[in-house]
């Protein structure tokens, strides 16, 4: 019994105070990222998008642990917020004319300026669905796991659009019926968006100083379906 008593006493503190420290984490790293992030967008010469959004809020951050481990029951709070790699988050946006050459300019400054590629995807070449490159690096001097979305205008758009969909396709309660009927609204959304000539085969810096743990090249990092 006091067993029990001390592992829900410190589950409650970790429910507390972990997400508190991730977002004081976040708003140190970003700090030192942010100067990146604009002088890249300035380089490659993409309009940075919501950057007044960039870090999540603890309250934030709770939800989206409460819904990380609604999905998989059994998940502690500390292996759901080490999934979360968008405590501090940016988007790029271009027109399609300039966007595939845009993002090769904006990653591999990233990469020069020593930061290292942990997950990329391309989801233009998709029959069906989001349409960006979804980006998730960490930071030389912090470690810190950002994200970075490289979008369109239309793609951005469309998105945003989709959003509140795919938060409630994403919910447990959420039934199969359900969540085919929003896979099939946010599929005609996204259907409209243009695909940007070259867009399709972005892949991430072939060179990238990586971190303990992580891959020595961006082509070796993990390419996975994007969190939007």
């Amino acid at each position: 019994m006091r067993l029990e008593l001390h592992r829900r006493v410190h589950h409650a503190a970790q429910w507390t105070t972990r997400p508190t420290a991730t977002a004081a984490a976040a708003r140190r790293a970003e700090r030192s990222i942010s100067p990146q992030i604009r002088a890249a967008a300035r380089l490659s010469g993409a309009e940075l998008v919501g950057f007044d959004a960039r870090l999540k809020s603890p309250d934030s951050l709770k939800r989206k642990v409460a819904t990380s481990m609604e999905e998989k029951p059994g998940r502690t709070v500390e292996k759901a917020l080490a999934r979360i790699n968008d405590s501090v988050r940016y988007t790029l946006q271009w027109p399609d004319a300039r966007y595939t050459r845009g993002v090769t300019v904006a990653a591999t400054t990233l990469a020069d300026w020593g930061n290292s590629t942990v997950k990329w995807s391309t989801t233009w070449g998709r029959e069906k669905g989001y349409k960006a490159v979804n980006s998730s690096w960490a930071a030389p001097r912090s470690g810190h796991v950002f994200e970075v979305q490289f979008h369109t205008p239309a793609g951005k758009q469309a998105q945003l659009r989709t959003h509140k969909l795919y938060e409630e396709q994403r919910l447990p309660s959420t039934s199969p019926a359900r969540a085919q009927e929003l896979q099939r609204e946010q599929d005609r959304i996204f259907a409209a968006v243009p695909v940007p000539e070259g867009a399709a085969a972005l892949q991430p810096p072939a060179e990238v100083v990586a971190r303990p743990g992580t891959a020595a090249s961006g082509r070796g990092a993990e390419v996975t379906a994007p969190v939007r």
